[in-house]
């Protein structure tokens, strides 16, 4: 007997729909799964086998042929055993699989026939929605996220055994939405849903450096690229990480895609619960893999790039990550994505990402920078292989380049104003309303999502504002790369002033900005 359930998985970072057929026919009892899967796939056999057992039911003692469709998709993870277990019951004649035919099952199961989570969620549900599915089932666990899918009906089991029709005459989906309403408020009164506030990292801690402070009010306005240098102790590392905190909440759209990302990555389940509302911030180890950098595997899966996508990417020590892997960051930070290719199929990942980077002058720190013992011990050979690392298109990408020396002096810190994350905040906001009003036309949010005629005509530029870019151009040898990003960043920092035209000041902020790169090649 044949039966036909409707499961998915997931292709990047995007869903795919799956069709689970099961044929139950005479022969040698054994099962088997066609449809290129992969090893947990294929491991499914045991776990659906027990979990049907200690459910309840009987598992069909004949010839058991699963064909997971399109057969040419290469199939992951487990989020078949569901579909997979519900097929067979209805192949064998246990389950009515009329119920089910038009539904979506995900999930895992255990082999006491329990139902465990699964991540992408997000993902299935968006492609659910796209080929006219109108019901899901899935874990308990899953509903939290599968909410946030509107157009779609919601169910949720926790054991195979509440596959069964109800004999008290309710039909089928009825018993599941009370099951499911009883499951979540026992969920709801056993954890309370108390939504934890994370504590985030101010502003106000760092006394001084008031123009490094700046660059960052620059840098998060118009989303552009930053690279600090300086001393061990000035700062950099607690500024950059206090980035975040300064950065406006994601859109509805904007938390949608991160969201779905986790999920995909399966980072939801590791406490990260709802929407994610605000700008991820990933800080990898130097130590890090090409791979996990970018993404990749057999079957690509996102990296550390796209988890930050519509975030901030943070290098610490920038020259101690292999030069192979920084180069990797280049068509990421040009085109706001990434694509790997593989024999089969090549997949696309979003990374419209901030980076944010900061490097030590030299290996022991001090070069440029000595002071009372504080003596630079790197030979010139040395200090030239470190900063090697850092390329020059690499630095081309990079709007904000700023050197963050030693404060002076102590007491004269303690009487500067107090700059608090509150106030850099809400001139960001101010700022991003600015370019979002002005470059909706253009199809950009943001300063340094322009490029081309668009960049022209978002930025006027004034008549002294365009003779100073050109005499830059000429006498500092900067390539078009950058001649445009000091037209977006002259664009941010007149924005962050409350300037409709980019005048004379801005375009020699915007300049200074520039220095560091130059110094290194």
């Amino acid at each position: 007997m044949f039966s036909l359930m409707h499961s998915a998985s997931v292709f990047g970072v995007e869903g795919r729909s799956i069709s689970v057929e099961v044929d139950i026919s005479n022969g040698l009892p054994q099962i088997a799964i066609v449809g290129l899967p992969d090893p947990a796939v294929r491991e499914s056999v045991e776990r659906v086998r027990a979990a049907i057992k200690n459910s309840g039911f009987t598992f069909p003692m004949e010839r058991i042929t699963v064909n997971l469709a399109p057969a040419d998709l290469r199939k992951e993870g487990t989020a078949f055993d569901l579909a997979i277990a519900a097929g067979i019951l209805a192949s064998s004649g246990q389950l009515n699989a009329s119920l089910l035919t038009e539904s979506l099952l995900i999930g895992e199961l255990s082999l006491n026939g329990s139902i465990r989570p699964v991540s992408g969620v997000l993902a299935m549900l968006e492609q659910a929605q796209r080929v006219g599915i109108k019901r899901v089932l899935l874990p308990l666990a899953n509903r939290e996220e599968a909410e946030w899918i509107s157009g779609i009906e919601i169910y949720t089991v926790s054991h195979l055994i509440q596959l069964k029709q109800p004999k008290d005459g309710t039909s089928f989906w009825e018993q599941r939405r009370v099951d499911s309403e009883i499951a979540r408020n026992e969920v709801s009164e056993q954890h309370n849903f108390q939504v934890k506030t994370d504590q985030i990292e101010d502003f106000s801690d760092i006394i001084g450096q008031h123009q490094a402070k700046r660059s960052m009010l620059i840098a998060a306005s118009g989303k552009h690229n930053i690279l600090l240098s300086g001393p061990p102790g000035t700062g950099k590392t607690m500024m950059i990480r206090r980035l975040p905190g300064i950065l406006p909440p994601l859109s509805e759209r904007e938390a949608l895609e991160v969201t779905k990302i986790y999920s995909v990555a399966g980072k939801l389940q590791e406490g990260i619960g709802g929407l994610i509302v605000r700008p991820p911030f990933r800080s990898p180890h130097h130590s890090i893999s090409s791979g996990g950098l970018i993404g990749g595997g057999s079957i690509p899966k996102p990296g550390e790039v796209t988890l930050a996508h519509r975030g901030v990417l943070y290098l610490d020590e920038l020259p101690e990550f292999p030069r192979m892997v920084l180069e990797l960051l280049r068509q990421p930070l040009e085109d706001r994505i990434v694509s790997i290719a593989r024999a089969r199929a090549t997949v696309q990942f979003p990374a419209n990402i901030m980076l944010a980077a900061s490097f030590n002058p030299c290996p022991c720190g001090y070069h440029g920078h000595e002071y009372g013992e504080k003596r630079c011990t790197c030979s010139a050979p040395t200090v030239a292989r470190y900063r090697s690392k850092m390329s020059g298109p690499l630095l081309d990408r990079i709007d904000l380049q700023l050197e963050v020396p030693r404060p002076i002096s102590f007491e004269r810190l303690k009487e500067e104003e107090i700059i608090t994350s509150a106030s850099l905040r809400a001139k960001v906001q101010l700022a991003r309303d600015r370019q979002a009003e002005r470059n909706k036309k253009y199809g950009a949010v943001c300063n340094n999502e322009l490029s081309g005629d668009a960049l022209r005509r978002a930025v006027e530029l004034r008549a002294e504002a365009s003779r100073l870019l050109e005499s830059a151009f000429q006498v500092l040898g900067i390539s078009m790369r950058a001649y445009d990003r000091l037209l977006k960043l002259a664009r941010t920092i007149a924005d962050v002033e409350q300037s409709e035209t980019v005048e004379t000041e801005h375009v020699a902020e915007a300049i200074q900005y520039r220095r560091l790169d130059m110094q290194l090649q």
